[in-house]
This record gives structure tokens, C-alpha cells and sequence, in this order.
């Protein structure tokens, strides 16, 4: 990929992935938005084990986007660590606490129906 190029919403996709895996982010679910939501190509949920953890995978997601894919990501939830909210444009990142990822059941919302699913 060339330095200008910017990364396409798979590649983007993929390098949040490994990130997630490294930093040990735990129960990740990406849901496909495409044809479905303006809003992003995708969108991954993912759960640290305390708002340390939540916090710091969201940290370094951030500046592995910008270091390595040069992609300026919006970051809100931070401060309180409970959900954390990364905006790459192409790709939306959920970090949540389990507590709280259980409490708001995002996935449930975007995910396809059972119904929608079966052909």
C-alpha cells in the first residue's frame, strides 16, 4: 500500500483486529453494516476486564491506526473507561466493560435477525 493510499475498510477491519488480539480484548464481534448503515462498513464490540484494560486497548488501537495505517480515529469514553467509542470513519469500535457491554447488548441491535438470515 503506498504511503498516500489510505487503507480500505477490510484492511482497516484486519489491523483492528490484530490490535484487539494483541492487547487481549475479550468476546470480539464484528458486524458487517454494509448495504445496511451510512454510518461505517463495519462495526466491532469487544469487552476488557476492567476499565484499565478498556481503556488502554483503546489507546493503543488508536495510535497503532495512526502509526501504522495513518488513520486519525475519533476517541469518546476514555475518561471514564466503562465504553469506549473509536471512530476510524470506515470502522466503529465498541470497547466496553462486560458489565456494561451486557447492560447496553448493542450486538443484539445490528446484528441480523435469525428470520433475515435463513433463505
Amino acid at each position: 500500500m503506498a504511503q498516500s493510499e489510505s487503507p480500505s475498510s477490510q484492511e482497516l477491519l484486519d489491523r483492528i483486529l490484530a490490535s484487539l488480539d494483541d492487547d487481549k480484548a475479550e468476546d470480539v464481534v464484528t458486524i458487517d453494516l454494509r448495504g445496511r448503515s451510512d454510518v461505517a462498513d463495519y462495526m466491532v464490540v469487544c469487552s476488557g476486564r476492567s476499565t484499565r484494560q478498556v481503556s488502554a486497548i483503546a489507546d493503543k488501537l488508536v495510535d497503532r491506526l495512526k502509526t501504522e495505517a495513518g488513520c486519525a480515529s475519533k476517541i469518546e469514553g476514555k475518561e471514564t473507561g466503562d465504553w469506549v467509542l473509536i471512530d476510524t470513519g470506515d470502522v466503529i469500535v465498541h470497547v466496553f466493560r462486560p458489565e456494561v457491554r451486557e447492560f447496553y447488548q448493542l450486538e443484539k441491535m445490528w446484528m441480523p435477525s435469525p428470520r433475515a438470515t435463513q433463505a
